[in-house]
């Protein structure tokens, strides 16, 4: 360039001006260079905070790009070579580097990353070409049954984790809130009005989806503010990343109390379950572009006009579209939008019905990002011929609730997403995503999902798996893989059927003599082999000697022992009610005292690691509080989420163990004492004493209540007793 541009200046033959000129340029490359350079300063931030030991060793090098996202690994005089078309693309190149040469992972339940005795030597270089252009993750449920008390440390090591793993292109909704404040009040609404809008921090999801309006309310003006500054630490931590937010879209979603405002088409969206939702303002009437603009000259003002992706779906599960044009409808939506942010993309969740085939025909395509939401199970993507040929990507939920149990269909996750890469709908396939409701299970889920992405070939998960155990322990075992190798062909098998999530532990179901499953959607069924399944704990468990010290060993441990536990106190369930139902008295002594036994024997194993107890999320949710109003509204938040979810309305108590956990001090305070009014109750019965049922409908939202507080601490037993104890009931 400077030669060039030298050239076309060679005729002037003033001295002075040419060498004023040629110094001009010098710094137009120096200032060019140090920008170019500079791409790469938050993955070097990432280093150092993640794997220290690497931060003097590790060189990063930009990479002409050429519309594919690249990195290239080498060595070179003992130090780690990362070339890159971009910060994601280093990310990546580092996560590559520690998992497959070092041995060393960074996972949501638990990290591997202790330095390494010398730095592996890579003997070739690598190369490799991400086949995925988009890498998306988060679902809106995440955001509560996850996210919803996250700190700034919280989301620094989260967007950590996205951009080793390559994520892209992710939600970001921590602080609508402050948009949707700023919007109404111009719209003419008081602070009271508001707060009738805006739910609790653990309902922002479903408020988002349209489904609900206020409860968990009202969110303290400290809360609202506090999450407005984490999002947009967020957004500049992300694109230092090279990770895109997607924000969220005004659809139409309006609070119920609009129509007493304005005169317009508004209209009622029903109820969803017990909640009264949203209604939807008609995006075809004149007041759309009204309100729309006020949202999204907001949304400016708090996040900038360089945002590419919004999220939103109208008549999300349900809703009504009586007196709506959809294909009308949805070109309004989207004309807005690109106005206010020229070349953005309208994200919609391929989910039931949605995103409707009428409102996608009114649609400019090439500004649409349709998610096959629930991969593991649906193929609409072909079904819909790539919805009515629209760019999408297939993405797995994976997880309901963020209910425990281990389960993932791993080996359909590759053929799947190999499949529609060879498919005639090629084309419209961008990519992968992660949209689980809960991340904080099954790391090698996320983590094969993600390495999809960069992946050119068929990925055989046996193979896989392999590479995958040994840089989450940090070392290869015999143990281990015949584990695993169990693993894979039980928990982690890939067999055709609806399923939404992982079998579900009776422990935690409202007590009953006949349930069909804990959550109103979930399952009992275990469409695996629970003795073979138990023989491969039983060799996880045999590698405490070599791996004894590892977190990520011992978290996994626990995990496999507590599905154990619950997959044994079915089987116990079953004997105690053929006892009941025969009235033998001491056959349902005998069995009743088993099961409440292995509850309590649950919470034994738990308490073993902080990871799985119930005061590290209350202290996670009160931490996050600034005022003693905005940490006891916290607690309460969190507490509901967990037992009975919100709803008080007894015909619609659908949504009880929805998001249920199996944590320490939650065992032993919620689910024990349940089980053990129903079962004096039925003790009770069988020896002809005239008892009143428990009204546990009642009973466990007096023990949300009563339980705003930390629970009492217990000393753990030692892990490897605890286990051995669960193997031989």
């Amino acid at each position: 360039m400077l030669l060039f541009m030298l050239t076309l200046n060679s005729d002037i033959p003033n001295t002075t001006h040419m060498t004023r000129r040629i110094s001009y340029i010098l710094l137009l490359i120096l200032c060019h260079c140090k920008l170019f350079a500079g791409q790469f300063d938050e993955v070097k931030a990432l280093v150092a905070r993640r794997a220290p030991w690497l931060s003097g060793h590790v060189v990063f090098k930009p990479m002409a790009n050429t519309g594919k996202d690249v990195f290239e690994l080498s060595t070179q005089n003992g130090k780690l070579i990362i070339g890159a078309t971009g910060p994601n693309s280093a990310a990546v190149g580092l996560n590559w580097y520690l998992k497959y040469y070092c041995h060393r992972s960074m996972s949501h339940m638990g990290d591997n990353l202790a330095p390494v005795a010398s730095l592996p030597v890579i003997k070739q270089p690598l190369r490799i070409t991400a086949p995925a252009q988009v890498r998306y993750a988060l679902n809106y449920c995440t955001y509560n049954y996850t996210m919803s008390f996250y700190s700034w440390k919280d989301w620094e090591r989260e967007l950590d984790w996205m951009a080793l793993n390559g994520v892209n292109v992710m939600l970001t909704v921590e602080g609508m809130e402050a948009v949707w404040q700023n919007t109404l009040k111009q719209a003419g609404y008081n602070d009271k009005e508001i707060n009738d809008f805006i739910v609790g921090p653990a309902y922002t999801a479903w408020w988002l989806m349209g489904n609900i309006e206020g409860w968990g309310g009202p969110m303290p003006q400290s809360q609202i503010d506090n999450r407005k500054l984490i999002q947009q630490k967020m957004m500049a931590r992300m694109n230092a990343l090279g990770i895109e937010p997607v924000l969220q879209g005004f659809y139409g979603m309006v609070p119920s109390s609009l129509k007493n405002k304005i005169k317009a088409h508004i209209i009622d969206q029903g109820a969803w379950g017990a909640f009264k939702r949203p209604e939807i303002l008609d995006p075809t009437d004149p007041e759309f572009s009204h309100i729309a603009g006020i949202y999204y000259k907001e949304m400016q003002k708090l996040y900038g006009n360089n945002i590419r992706y919004f999220a939103g779906d109208p008549f999300h599960e349900g809703g009504k579209t009586d007196g709506i044009d959809l294909s009308k409808a949805g070109a309004a939506i989207q004309a807005q939008m690109q106005l206010y942010y020229p070349g953005s993309i309208w994200v919609l969740q391929g989910w039931q019905d949605n995103p409707k085939k009428q409102m996608l025909a009114g649609l400019d395509k090439s500004k649409v990002l349709v998610q096959e939401l629930f991969g593991e199970f649906t193929n609409n993507w072909e079904k819909r011929d790539a919805y009515e040929g629209t760019p999408f990507i297939w993405c797995t939920v994976n997880n309901f609730g963020e209910r425990p149990g281990v389960y993932g269909k791993l080996q359909r996750f590759a053929d799947e997403t190999d499949r529609a890469r060879k498919s005639p709908l090629s084309g419209y396939l961008k990519g992968v995503g992660i949209m689980p409701e809960g991340i904080n299970n099954n790391p090698p889920d996320y983590d094969l999902m993600l390495e999809l992405g960069w992946r050119q070939e068929h990925v055989n998960t046996q193979k896989w798996i392999e590479g995958y155990t040994t840089y989450r322990y940090g070392k290869s075992n015999p143990h281990i893989s015949k584990a695993w190798e169990g693993f894979l062909a039980t928990i982690y098998q890939s067999l055709p059927g609806y399923q939404e999530g992982a079998g579900e532990s009776i422990f935690c179901a409202r007590p009953a003599l006949k349930i069909n499953s804990t959550s109103s959607w979930g399952t009992f069924v275990r469409n695996y082999d629970s003795v073979k399944f138990e023989h491969a704990v039983q060799e996880l468990a045999n590698a405490a000697p070599a791996l004894g010290n590892s977190s990520t060993y011992k978290i996994d441990l626990i995990n496999m022992a507590r599905q154990v536990l619950a997959n044994k106190g079915a089987i116990v369930f079953k004997e105690l009610t053929t006892a009941y139902n025969k009235k033998d008295i001491p056959a349902f002594n005998k069995s009743s005292a088993q099961f409440l036994k292995m509850i309590k024997l649950t919470d034994d194993l738990l308490n073993t690691d902080s990871y799985f107890k119930l005061n590290t999320y209350l202290k996670q949710a009160t931490t996050q509080g600034n005022t003693p109003d905005e940490k006891a509204n916290n607690l309460n938040n969190a507490l509901m989420l967990i037992t009975y979810w919100g709803e008080n309305v007894r015909a619609e108590d659908n949504l009880h163990e929805y998001a249920y956990k199996e944590w320490a001090g939650f065992m032993n305070s919620f689910y024990l004492p349940r089980w053990q009014l129903y079962f004096n109750y039925l003790k009770n019965n069988l020896e002809e004493k005239p008892t009143e049922a428990p009204d546990f409908f009642t009973w466990e939202r007096q023990w949300v209540k009563d339980n705003q507080k930390l629970q009492p601490e217990t000393k753990s037993r030692p892990l490897n007793e605890v286990v051995k104890e669960i193997m031989a009931i």
